[in-house]
């Protein structure tokens, strides 16, 4: 019985430490892990320090390293929280392969996921450069001449409980489902270059734009300029020089040569903008933003660490 419980453990610490750190659990190759395990060490350990400063309200008395082992290292911190966000596991399920309280995973999970998601969004043949905020977005733009495409992409949330206020407003018009939405931007090959103006189904998406300064960044920036898809009329009709919808179609009496112009000029339109809809298929690979059960309150981190993590890989195309 001895030899059987310590081959279970064997068993158990190589799937937890090896078998996870995998390529098709983590969706990175391990190159990109060690490296984005490297950016997050000092990060994490300032983070760190600086809670137990406030904690114990004064210096350090002991040694650095002093104390209590952690339970999960970093390392394995950092390997979970990839494993959650990429097929949303329970907690359970990882705590049992690592033999730790699932309270640990949940715990490593809510230090490392705030570490991915303020991580920013990376840029083709610029590793130094990693954009954070819309202002960020277009300013790059401006500078190295790049078109911007914007989309807003929804997922299906949880429904929140009866009688609670604002219930409502989670229910899209689109879907007819409780649904949390966000706004993608990419370049003209599909890159991810910003994720953000979060809010519930039922706000449209231009008006989460607006409330995120995107007119006062259009009229800062005149030469940037966008492609967008119907929703963004109103901003197109506000800034024509520089934001693109797809052309009004026309009356039914119209001739057919006007019928056919729109044709061409409506798929014309498509074809540039269609790859922000690849990028959203590409965000949508990870099982989260395909339905997110967690709690709502997460979803914008979740949705941000995850766009990080592809914008890595699609800056390398």
């Amino acid at each position: 019985m001895k030899q059987a419980v310590r081959l279970g453990d064997v068993v158990t610490h190589y799937l937890g430490r090896t078998a996870l750190s995998k390529r098709i659990f983590t969706g990175l190759q391990p190159r990109r892990l060690g490296k984005l395990i490297i950016e997050l060490t000092g990060v994490w350990m300032a983070a760190e320090e600086s809670r137990l400063h406030e904690r114990r309200g004064h210096e350090r008395l002991r040694a650095a390293g002093a104390g209590p082992d952690h339970e999960l290292v970093f390392v394995d911190r950092v390997i979970v929280t990839l494993v959650v966000l990429r097929f949303q596991l329970p907690h359970a399920a990882l705590a049992e392969l690592y033999r730790v309280d699932r309270s640990t995973v949940t715990r490593a999970v809510r230090e490392i996921r705030p570490l991915l998601a303020a991580r920013g969004f990376a840029v083709p043949e610029r590793p130094d450069l990693r954009l954070r905020t819309l202002a960020d977005v277009f300013a790059y733009a401006a500078a190295e001449g790049v078109e911007l495409r914007l989309d807003g992409t929804e997922v299906q949330v949880r429904r929140p409980r009866a009688n609670k206020p604002g219930r409502r407003a989670f229910v899209s018009g689109k879907k007819k489902q409780n649904t949390k939405k966000a706004t993608v931007i990419t370049d003209g090959h599909g890159r991810t270059l910003w994720v953000g103006a979060f809010r519930p189904g039922r706000m449209h998406d231009q008006t989460a734009l607006r409330t995120e300064g995107i007119a006062d960044l259009f009229e800062q920036y005149p030469q940037v300029k966008a492609k967008v898809d119907a929703g963004y009329r109103g901003l197109a009709k506000e800034f024509p020089d520089q934001v693109q919808a797809p052309p009004l179609k026309p009356k039914k009496d119209a001739p057919p040569e006007d019928i056919a112009a729109w044709e061409e000029a409506r798929h014309h339109q498509s074809s540039e903008r269609i790859c922000v809809e690849h990028a959203n298929a590409e965000h949508k690979q990870w099982r989260p933003l395909q339905r997110y059960i967690g709690r709502r309150g997460y979803f914008d981190e979740t949705f941000s660490a995850i766009a990080g993590l592809v914008s890595d890989r699609a800056a390398m195309r």
